[in-house]
């Protein structure tokens, strides 16, 4: 088991558990580090090795539904941010997430999707992070939301 204030602790009181880090879906890594920092290809909100969600917010998935997709997408990342900290998350620090919601083109409430991620991340890691809140008409997978991440990686023995 994990320290009362560690991340994974956090995250399990919360209801939450993270699966391995899910591959990419084309021709590139889901990680990369350059000196203490990692940055994630875009995540997506994955259930059961499926997306859980497809289509546009506002349109075929609700405000509610996006909201928990953006919660999905976020453990996808905290499990792509845990692998590149050698599998302990105490050791990340969130610097930015990139935030994209496809929507239809009347939606409006892009940021409050978002915040079912940024929430959750920050309850989990501690600490608030920066953030991009963008939207499209059109996603990769027909994902509704998906997201990227800038960390830093504390190296120093625990």
């Amino acid at each position: 088991m994990y320290p009362e204030n560690h991340p994974e602790t956090r995250l399990a009181a919360l209801g939450y558990s993270l699966l391995p880090a899910h591959p990419g879906v084309g021709m590139y890594v889901s990680w990369a580090r350059t000196g203490n920092l990692v940055t994630t290809s875009f995540q997506f909100p994955w259930r059961d090795g499926k997306l859980a969600y497809t289509g546009r917010v506002g349109a075929e998935v609700s405000t509610e539904q996006a909201v928990d997709a953006a919660r999905l997408a976020a453990l996808a990342g905290l499990a792509q941010l845990k692998e590149a900290a050698g599998g302990d998350l105490a050791r990340v620090r969130l610097v930015r997430l990139d935030g994209h919601v496809g929507c239809a083109m009347d939606f409006k409430d892009i940021p409050h999707v978002l915040n079912g991620a940024s929430e959750l991340l920050t309850k989990v890691l501690g600490v608030a992070h920066c953030r991009t809140a963008l939207g499209h008409m059109v996603m990769p997978l027909d994902s509704p939301v998906m997201l990227g991440f800038l960390a830093e990686i504390n190296d120093a023995p625990a």
